[in-house]
């Protein structure tokens, strides 16, 4: 069983008199510990398709399935679960970047007396731990990435969906940002991500390409094939 499939997934937005469907009948299989990048020209419903699977938005038509059952909008954040990551990281009350981690897992349900910790360790984790002071506006493009995923990283989840971490980054810093979610990959994270550019496909296990409302590609991961082994007789 698939850790998460879009089966059919349609969406259309409409501007007035005009309708625009940005995908058309989207299917797609995730397993657990695999990376998956998803590449598409500008306007092409990547992080349509994105937040979909995150379970930010409901699909017009199809089904989201997450661990064999279907998916409502908003159910998906909890421990185990799916964590949904933007590529900039805002705080609505102008905390500094260690403050709203801790308030991020206190709105979680988790104690105050182990969150600081739990937040330090995960900036840690992500090579972020030197932005612990500062705030959003002082974080550069490749910081804001890296602690949108500590904070993600925080719900404990069992699929991260992350798009464009590599927009706007450094080619420099783009790879190592690439190179930490092959990690947490390895880790044992799934890893739907959404790029910009196909220099962002090299860490992924499968590479997607999304047109004209359509994915193309191989949506289902691929099974190693049988072998049949020599028959022993004893005797």
């Amino acid at each position: 069983m698939s850790l998460l499939q879009l089966d059919h997934v349609g969406k259309r937005y409409r501007y007035g008199a005009r309708e625009l469907e940005v995908l058309r009948a989207v299917s797609l299989e995730i397993d657990e510990r695999e990376l998956i990048a998803i590449w598409g020209p500008r306007d092409s419903g990547r992080s349509t398709l994105l937040r979909i699977a995150g379970g930010i938005e409901a699909p017009d038509t199809g089904q989201v399935w997450f661990r064999g059952r279907a998916m409502r909008v908003g159910g998906t954040e909890m421990p185990g679960g799916i964590a949904y990551c933007q590529s900039t990281f805002r705080s609505l009350e102008g905390q500094r970047v260690l403050e709203e981690l801790i308030a991020a897992q206190l709105a979680l349900g988790i104690r105050a007396s182990g969150a600081r910790a739990r937040a330090s360790e995960t900036l840690e984790r992500v090579g972020a731990r030197t932005c612990e002071a500062r705030r959003p506006c002082e974080l550069d493009r490749s910081e804001a990435v890296r602690v949108s995923l500590a904070r993600a990283l925080l719900q404990e989840p069992a699929l991260l969906v992350v798009d464009e971490p590599t927009t706007r980054v450094e080619p420099l810093e783009r790879d190592r940002v690439l190179e930490l979610l092959r990690s947490l990959s390895d880790d044992g994270i799934a890893v739907l991500m959404a790029v910009d550019r196909g220099a962002s496909l090299f860490a992924a296990d499968r590479a997607l390409s999304l047109a004209d409302g359509m994915l193309r590609g191989h949506v289902a991961p691929e099974l190693a094939p049988i072998v049949e082994l020599p028959l022993r007789l004893s005797g």
